[in-house]
C-alpha cells in the first residue's frame, strides 16, 4: 500500500515528476561475450534458422508458438520477410560469438514508451542454443538494453500457462509471476491461459549483478558447467 495520500486522503502511487516517455528500442546489435543479437534480416539469416530449427528431434518447440515450422526454406524466409518488417513485435536474432551462425530468435513487443513498459517474447531457441551461457546472456543483453539504455520501467513477460519450462526460465532469469489471465487468447484454435511475469527498474540491479556473476567465465569449469547457478547468485547480490 502507498504511504502517500492525496488532498482527499487516498492513497495514490509515487510521484514521477521527471518522467518522459521513452524511446523506441533502436535496430542496432547487442553485443555479449558468447553472443550477439542483432536486427533479424531474412536474406542473412533464414538458411541458418530454418537449418537449426529442422535439426531438432520432433516439433515439441513449436507447440506454444503462434505457428510451425513451414515445409520449406523458401516459405520460411518469406515468414521472416514480414517480420523482418514489424516494428512491434522488433525481432532479433540471437548469433554464435565464434561463428556468426543464427541460433534462435526473441523480440521486444507491446512497446509502450509512454508508461515505459516493454516485453520480451516470441522466443524461440534452436537446439544448440537452449540451456546454454548464450541463452542467458541473450536474456541479459535484452534486459540491460531495456532498462540501462533506455530507462523504461517495466520488463514482462508472458507465456502459456501450462508451458511449465517457459515458466520456468522467468523465474531463473529473476522475473516475478504476477498471476493468469484466464481465457486470454486463442492461439491454433486452443484456449490459451496466460501467466503473467515482470520486472521493475527497482529490482533490476540486483538482477543485473547477478547475470554479471553468472556469466563471469571464472563461474564455468574447463567442460562449461556452471559453478554457482543464477538464482544463487542473484540473491547474493541482495
Amino acid at each position: 500500500m502507498s504511504a502517500r495520500v492525496n488532498a482527499f486522503g487516498q492513497p495514490v502511487g509515487p510521484a514521477l515528476p521527471d518522467w518522459s516517455a521513452r524511446p523506441r528500442p533502436p535496430r542496432t546489435p547487442m553485443t555479449g561475450r558468447t553472443c550477439r543479437l542483432a536486427p533479424l534480416d531474412a536474406g542473412t539469416h533464414a538458411s541458418d534458422l530454418f537449418a537449426t530449427y529442422s535439426a531438432a528431434p520432433d516439433g515439441r518447440g513449436w507447440t506454444y508458438l503462434g505457428d510451425e515450422l513451414p515445409d520449406s526454406a523458401a516459405a520460411y524466409r518469406a515468414r521472416l520477410e514480414t517480420q523482418q518488417a514489424s516494428e512491434d513485435p522488433l525481432f532479433h536474432v540471437v548469433l554464435d560469438s565464434a561463428t556468426g551462425e543464427a541460433l534462435g530468435i526473441a523480440s521486444y513487443l507491446r512497446i509502450d514508451p509512454g508508461n515505459g513498459v516493454i516485453e520480451v517474447g516470441h522466443l524461440h531457441f534452436g537446439p544448440r542454443l537452449q540451456r546454454s551461457a548464450a541463452a542467458t546472456e541473450a536474456m541479459a543483453l535484452m534486459m540491460a538494453r531495456a532498462f540501462d539504455e533506455l530507462g523504461y520501467r517495466r520488463y514482462e513477460w508472458k507465456c502459456d500457462s501450462l508451458n511449465a519450462p517457459s515458466r520456468a526460465a522467468a523465474l531463473r532469469l529473476g522475473f516475478t509471476f504476477e498471476g493468469i489471465f484466464r481465457n486470454a487468447v486463442v492461439v491454433k484454435g486452443r484456449s490459451r491461459d496466460t501467466a503473467w511475469f515482470s520486472i521493475t527498474d527497482a529490482e533490476w540491479p540486483r538482477v543485473r549483478a547477478g547475470f554479471s556473476a553468472w556469466l563471469d567465465p571464472a563461474n564455468f569449469d574447463a567442460e562449461g558447467r556452471q559453478r554457482r547457478g543464477l538464482a544463487e547468485l542473484r540473491a547474493a547480490a541482495g
